[in-house]
């Protein structure tokens, strides 16, 4: 495991075998940081079976106004409490276009766009969504988690038509305080409208990840990673 830097974000990457010739990309939530989802991979048997460069990048600090304007890692800044409206704009543009310098580095290190997956949880998720369906060439998938669909009524004039197809697994926790499931259920829904092959979970938790979720994302995962 080490650290690298790309285009100001700090990396946690962590390879399970020589040679990767597949991605994945994963954004934490919220006042957490690229370490908090490391002690997934050896959950992944998807990741056990071939090579691949898992990359953790950490979100730059900044103030977050719901929270009293306190200064954390953050993908963009919380202004208030209807998350799914009340949208930094200019700091979401700034961590999609970070993303994607990531996607591009591991393009020119011979990884294919097909080949490189984006997840995220929370805050995470949503730069996910967001910045991976954007993509020209499509990535092999997005992952989002307990998360929402950002600058959701803009979809058309934001998502790439290269990336109608791409595949997209959202998880979401019934019991969830910070981010309600109707906001994970009305992203899905959404992207079905749009006709995205997307497949919705929901798990009796709250605002995190579990077993049986992890469980499906390996399953999915194995399916991506080809």
């Amino acid at each position: 495991m080490n650290e690298s830097n790309s285009q100001q974000l700090e990396s946690v990457v962590q390879e399970t075998g020589a040679h990767p010739q597949h991605a994945v990309i994963w954004l934490h939530g919220l006042g957490a940081d690229g370490h908090d989802f490391v002690p997934i991979v050896p959950h992944l048997q998807s990741a056990r079976t071939r090579p691949v460069r898992f990359i953790f990048p950490h979100a730059p600090v900044r103030p977050v106004t719901v929270n009293g304007g306190m200064a954390m890692r953050a993908w963009y800044d919380i202004m208030g409490l209807s998350i799914d409206r009340d949208q930094d704009s200019e700091g979401i543009l700034a961590s999609v276009r970070a993303v994607d310098h990531l996607i591009q580095q591991q393009q020119a290190e011979g990884i294919a766009a097909d080949r490189i997956v984006l997840a995220g949880f929370s805050q995470g998720g949503a730069i996910a969504l967001r910045a991976g369906l954007a993509q020209d060439p499509a990535l092999a998938g997005v992952v989002a988690l307990s998360c929402y669909l950002l600058q959701a009524d803009e979809l058309a004039s934001w998502a790439s038509e290269a990336s109608s197809n791409v595949p997209v697994f959202i998880g979401h926790g019934t019991q969830d305080p910070v981010v309600p499931m109707t906001l994970g259920r009305a992203a899905a829904e959404r992207l079905i409208a749009a006709s995205y092959p997307v497949e919705w979970n929901e798990y009796p938790m709250p605002h995190s990840v579990s077993p049986e979720e992890i469980q499906a994302i390996d399953r999915w995962l194995e399916q991506r990673l080809r």
